[in-house]
């Protein structure tokens, strides 16, 4: 099946481009596009951090998952892209188009120290207003959703910033 994944804002481009900043993460999803992976599959090619990237690119909503039987007893869980194709139609004034692309490189460590800000910003209720959170921090609507969106602890839902839960509990 050929799904195509549109980017027609322009800060949906940080995710993009920050699932292919390595080598492992191209390759990793080259492989997942051209068959299904399980978990044992990804860790033997691409060792434990090939097997983190699958959280970020789930996060991402670039892979897709399935059941399989396999030599085990228990079925395995399977990775596959989602996406076969990207279009990209957005446009931004280029002051914000920069704003972007410097979210999408910048340093990890950089990117901490904002995304620390923003979990403080949105607080313990775990979801607060982006245009509240934007003039507490004193930030552009483009620079907080392009951090959000770069995010794998922050998820942007509607006119909210949320924490993101797994299982109940926050992935801090």
């Amino acid at each position: 099946m050929n799904r195509i994944k549109v980017v027609s804002d322009a800060t949906d481009l940080v995710p993009v481009l920050r699932a292919v900043d390595s080598p492992l993460k191209v390759e990793l999803l080259k492989r997942l596009s051209d068959d299904w992976m399980t978990e044992k599959q990804i860790a033997d090619a691409f060792g434990k951090e090939g097997v983190e990237q699958l959280a970020f690119f789930e996060h991402l909503n670039l892979i897709d998952t399935r059941w399989q039987s396999g030599s085990s007893a228990q079925p395995e869980k399977s990775y596959h892209s989602y996406y076969s194709t990207v279009s990209v139609n957005a446009s931004a004034p280029i002051s914000e188009f920069y704003e972007i692309l410097s979210i999408a490189t910048m340093k990890s460590g950089d990117y901490a120290d904002e995304e620390k800000r923003i979990i403080a910003a949105v607080g313990n209720e775990g979801s607060r207003f982006f245009s509240d959170v934007a003039q507490e921090l004193g930030m552009s609507p483009t620079r907080l959703k392009g951090l959000v969106k770069r995010s794998e602890k922050l998820d942007y839902h509607g006119h909210r910033i949320e924490i993101t839960k797994k299982n109940g509990k926050e992935k801090h």
